[in-house]
């Protein structure tokens, strides 16, 4: 299982802490994490191992978005700051087209996100 993990600086902390919900089932499961950079930062301090990328605004979310057209990618987690203004948004719509074009899960709040998790981890410990 592959997994992007991408969040606005408004939402770092709730990234984080939604992970954190997890940790044990992904520590246990073969699950991989890929980040966006400053993303991936917080992650790795959170004691997760994650393969960072660009920051989001210098071509991270391009970085994510190609990987998930080559479908090097099970799931998109992106949590989204939808009350604030982002200079890249031209790349996050791109990354969502993505996701769409080819059929990649794409959690964008944490409400999608953890119904997203909580089968995966389920499917990863029942051996799916």
């Amino acid at each position: 299982m592959r997994i992007a993990l991408i969040a606005h600086d408004g939402k770092k902390a709730d990234m984080v802490h939604f992970l954190s919900g997890f940790k044990d089932r992904l520590l246990e499961a073969d699950v991989s994490l890929f980040a966006t950079g400053t993303t991936g930062s917080h992650i790795e301090r959170a004691g997760f191992e994650v393969e960072k990328l660009m920051s989001g605004p210098y071509g991270g979310d391009a970085q994510i978005a190609a990987m998930a057209a080559e479908k090097k990618l099970d799931l998109v987690i992106f949590f989204r700051d939808p009350l604030d203004k982002h200079p890249h948004e031209p790349d996050v719509q791109m990354l969502m087209r993505i996701c769409d074009v080819h059929n990649i899960p794409l959690a964008t709040n944490l409400a999608s996100a953890k119904l997203m998790f909580k089968q995966i981890t389920t499917d990863l410990q029942d051996g799916k």
